[in-house]
């Protein structure tokens, strides 16, 4: 491992910006408390970084955010370190390319009055219907999630949230979820563009992923404007699971 000077870093910097979003979530968390980031174009050079003792690989470990063109490599890293291999998601890649192209839906003021942010306290609920989470794990990183980064809420009748939508520690959008009596009225909509409002006024780059076989979310994200390389997927696997 090389640690980079002032310099190295700020060429390392110009790389990574000149390929965002993909160069954003290139990460490898094994828990809550440990995470490796990195992101290269060279298989050769990844090939390398698997293999030297970057990672600890005696955890339980999910390898996210890579190009699924290197699920090969991956595979025989986990047959070298005799590790459980199992896939968790393949998704698209979805990207707002500025912000002339983000289209504002149709919303009245009685629906904006009612968008607000979650607190801690709807943690529980958030776990119960994310598809990765619902064990303590999930819950952890959810209140994680609420307390340090951005998040929106459509308030129900109850006062309770009845939609959602969250931002990974990577910046993506995700987590987006409406309760199944509250759809078909636009509520994850308006969560997503107002979201990307957010993250374009403070200068992020605006994106999500989709799992390959969400038509409905595919749809909701473009119709804002949000596009996506057709040859380019990204997959999630878990090892020691």
């Amino acid at each position: 491992m090389k640690i980079l000077q002032k310099d190295e870093q700020m060429t390392a910097e110009t790389v990574l910006l000149k390929h965002l979003p993909k160069s954003f979530q290139k990460k490898h968390p094994s828990d809550l408390r440990k995470m490796v980031t990195f992101y290269c174009l060279d298989e050769k050079i990844l090939s390398k970084m698997l293999l030297e003792d970057i990672i600890d690989w005696s955890t339980c470990l999910i390898v996210g955010g890579y190009d699924n063109s290197h699920t090969t490599l991956l595979k025989e890293v986990s047959l070298q370190r005799q590790l459980s291999y199992k896939d968790r998601a393949c998704a698209h890649l979805l990207y707002l390319p500025d912000s002339s192209h983000l289209v504002k839906p149709a919303f009245d003021s009685e629906l904006e009055s009612r968008i607000s942010s979650l607190d801690l306290s709807h943690a529980h609920l958030v776990n119960q219907t994310w598809k990765f989470g619902g064990d303590e794990l999930g819950y952890k990183r959810i209140v994680r999630q609420i307390s340090h980064f951005p998040s929106f809420c459509i308030i129900g009748g109850q006062g309770q949230p009845v939609s959602w939508l969250l931002l990974y520690e990577y910046m993506a959008m995700g987590m987006l979820y409406t309760l199944p009596e509250h759809r078909q009225k636009g509520y994850a909509t308006v969560l997503v563009y107002t979201m990307a409002q957010k993250l374009l006024a403070e200068g992020y780059p605006v994106f999500c992923h989709v799992e390959e076989d969400n038509i409905v979310s595919n749809k909701l994200v473009k119709s804002l404007g949000l596009i996506e390389d057709p040859s380019y997927r990204e997959r999630w696997v878990a090892f020691n699971t």
